[in-house]
């Protein structure tokens, strides 16, 4: 079940007008990131499961439902900023933020560029590296853009962003840039090391990036490195969760994530 927001709006940031809604009060805030071509509505009832003792802060990225699209790339290091303007535009002295794919490597790039606003950050379906998906993933990556529109165009997907875009025949011109996004080259390895917030990983066992490549990711936060010991002494402070019966395209509606992510924060 999903509930109105308590307030919200449009936060002007970096140019844009990024739309945002807050559900809940109390609590170190949780900035919510939708995947691409995603809207706040698709999120489902995530966000309300999330608000029990914590505000809540969903937000649509760049060229994303209400949030009207710039003449700016769409770059994983942009949509950081972005957050990290927002968390700043809100007063925020620091929040705790939430991704999922394309939305997590922006969460991703939030808590690198402003590792001094981000407590904690949790990461769903997100790789560390541009060559993390499987080889048929990435090849269709490489055809995404306004060619692929007829593939959407009867989608849940462009049903949500023409019920909210300012521009609702933007669609085609946001496939381009997403395109283009998806078809960067990117390693972030040396930054994840460095990063010194934990981080909960969530993916699906069915997603569509290895479990041996999300092994990896967890290497480079210092787990995957030993045992945890008796006691738990050996435990980092980052967590990873495997989503059973979970593709890529559902582990954010995982009944099993709301918990998850409630109990990493919490704890």
């Amino acid at each position: 079940m999903t509930t109105s927001p308590t307030d919200g709006g449009y936060a002007p940031v970096n140019g844009l007008r990024l739309y945002y809604e807050r559900r809940g009060t109390g609590g170190t805030p949780l900035v919510v990131l939708h995947g691409g071509y995603g809207t706040i509505e698709l999120l489902g009832d995530l966000p309300d499961r999330l608000a029990g003792d914590r505000q809540v802060i969903t937000v649509e990225l760049q060229g994303h439902g209400h949030t009207a699209d710039i003449d700016r790339p769409l770059t994983y290091e942009a949509l950081g900023d972005d957050i990290g303007a927002l968390i700043a535009h809100l007063g925020l002295e620091r929040a705790d933020v939430m991704g999922y794919s394309l939305g997590g490597g922006a969460a991703l790039q939030a808590a690198i560029q402003h590792p001094d606003l981000v407590r904690k950050l949790v990461l769903v379906s997100t790789p560390f590296s541009s060559t993390g998906w499987y080889p048929d993933n990435i090849a269709q990556m490489q055809q995404m853009g306004r060619g692929l529109f007829e593939n959407l165009r009867h989608t849940p997907l462009f049903a949500a962003y023409t019920a909210v875009a300012p521009d609702p025949d933007g669609f085609p011109d946001v496939m381009d840039k997403v395109g283009d996004l998806l078809r960067t080259q990117y390693d972030w390895s040396e930054a994840v090391q460095g990063l010194p917030m934990p981080v909960l990983l969530a993916f699906g066992d069915a997603d569509s990036l290895p479990l041996s490549y999300v092994s990896r990711f967890y290497a480079l936060l210092g787990g995957d490195q030993r045992d945890g010991g008796w006691d738990g002494s050996g435990r980092v402070a980052s967590q990873v969760a495997v989503l059973p019966a979970t593709t890529h395209y559902d582990s954010y509606a995982s009944p099993l994530l709301p918990g998850l992510v409630n109990t990493f924060l919490e704890g």
